[in-house]
């Protein structure tokens, strides 16, 4: 798993230390950078495949950026010429890197000023600013992946980077009438692909436990009898409406038999984010890194709170190494989370006085499990008693 994330001079964080979990929730008033944060980690990401340009970052979901936007630039404070990015695994894997890109004169690739991948203390790859023979915009621990054992840490952090996406799902993309821009396995990063994905992950849900996921799933939507894909939607579809090769198909429970079943066109927009959300956690072929920006979306807040609750366990019963980080903003997400979980994290974000996003972990101290007992969690949070609220 990956423990550490640091981030210099990127967009609006100076300088801050991430300290991760299996589940990982951002909460903070608009603006103060809950996404910047995410976005770092895809940089970092598009780095250890070896080039950061506009198409490698759009690919995991980073917005392209030139260094005007992306370096850090407050008021008072001198502008880094570079962004400094690194990442520490739990067994001792780093992976370490400094991007220079001039601001007068952007180029397509940003150039590695320096970068160091190193496993328990001993460098791999190790390169400095007067490094001769290297392309400045070619990684070089990229190079050296294929000569790394594959399960070794430091072969393993970098194909977490690597494999690292920002999920930001919308229903059109969800309901299958939309090409997703950036199309993947299991799902693409606005919510494409969703039916195929839901056949992929009930093809090898066969065995019992398999069958109480399957469950898990069907639990979050009371109306819904059943869940399949059909490539026949006949009746049920609209020849007008676009559609891929399968469609993902509703039984209704509640009505008559030969009028209960719907396509994922009909369907309610917040069935279609459950299934996202339960397959990124349970697909064999998600990233073992991954976030999703603004999960709650779409989503009645009773709703959003059942979902939380079942992310961990979803995640760690696929690959225990699997984590989750996202962003949100409605207060019912944070009555889902189990704070007394080490691994399940809960982080506020805010801007200080120089407009530095902070970014702190909202432990459950014995203070705040007293107030959680008289408290929800999502009352606290609406009474300011755990920070990362707009100052309006």
């Amino acid at each position: 798993m990956i423990r550490t994330i640091q981030i210099e001079g990127f967009k609006s964080i100076a300088s801050q230390t991430l300290e991760l979990g299996r589940v990982n929730c951002f909460i903070g008033a608009n603006g103060v950078g809950k996404s910047n944060i995410l976005e770092a980690i895809g940089i970092l990401g598009a780095a250890a495949t070896g080039r950061v340009d506009d198409e490698s970052l759009l690919r995991r979901g980073v917005r392209a950026g030139t260094p005007r936007l992306f370096k850090t630039a407050f008021i008072g404070r001198r502008v880094s010429p570079h962004i400094t990015l690194s990442a520490e695994s739990d067994d001792g894997a780093t992976y370490r890197i400094a991007l220079l890109n001039p601001l007068d004169d952007p180029k397509p690739a940003w150039s590695f000023k320096t970068e160091r991948l190193s496993e328990k203390g001993e460098d791999i790859v190790s390169r400095g600013v007067r490094s001769e023979n290297l392309t400045p915009t070619a990684g070089l621990a990229a190079l050296r992946l294929v000569d790394l054992p594959p399960n070794s840490a430091s072969a393993r952090v970098m194909q977490d980077l690597r494999d690292y996406a920002i999920y930001c799902p919308n229903t059109p993309a969800l309901r299958g009438i939309v090409p997703d821009a950036q199309s993947r396995s299991p799902l693409g990063l606005s919510g494409g692909r969703l039916a195929e994905a839901f056949d992929e992950l009930h093809e090898g849900l066969s065995s019992e436990t398999d069958g109480d996921l399957l469950e898990s799933i069907l639990e979050l939507l009371d109306w819904v009898e059943d869940v399949d894909v059909t490539n026949t939607p006949g009746s049920l579809l609209s020849p007008s409406v676009s559609r891929g090769r399968l469609v993902l198909r509703f039984t209704d429970r509640f009505m008559v038999e030969n009028r209960n079943q719907l396509t994922a066109y009909d369907a309610s927009e917040g069935a279609l984010y459950v299934l996202f959300s339960a397959i990124l956690c349970l697909s064999p072929a998600s990233p073992r890194l991954m976030a999703v920006d603004n999960l709650d979306q779409a989503l009645n807040p009773r709703l959003i709170t059942r979902l939380t609750e079942r992310l961990s366990p979803w995640l760690k019963s696929r690959e225990s190494s699997r984590q989750l980080l996202f962003t949100a903003h409605n207060p019912a997400v944070l009555d889902g989370l189990d704070l007394t979980d080490d691994e399940v994290r809960l982080f506020a974000v805010d801007r200080n006085n120089k407009g530095h996003t902070s970014c702190a972990r909202i432990r459950p101290t014995a203070e705040l499990l007293a107030l959680n007992s008289e408290y929800p969690l999502s009352r606290l949070w609406l009474m300011g008693r755990l920070g990362a609220v707009p100052n309006v």
